[in-house]
């Protein structure tokens, strides 16, 4: 994956911000209806389109490493910073 596929990925699912894997499903499924080649707006390319977008966007996903400063991660997972031990 070079970062110009990485970008027409992103662009063409539309994300701006961040996005969980359940988010990009949704969003998957949502497009496939739509570009199917069996439905009226939908074609082969398109379709193709989204497949490859979709498994390059979970690749990355899968193997993207997250670093969390305090303040992020408490945003992120405000339920786990309740405990007594947490600084």
């Amino acid at each position: 994956m070079d970062y110009e596929e990485f970008e027409k990925a992103v662009e063409f699912f539309g994300i701006l911000t961040r996005t969980s894997k359940k988010d990009l499903k949704k969003k998957y499924l949502k497009l496939s209806k739509i570009y199917h080649p069996d439905m009226e707006e939908g074609s082969e390319e398109k379709f193709k389109q989204l497949q490859d977008s979709y498994e390059l966007l979970n690749k990355y996903m899968d193997s993207f490493a997250f670093s969390f400063d305090e303040e992020e991660f408490k945003e992120q997972f405000p339920s786990f910073t309740n405990y007594k031990n947490w600084r």
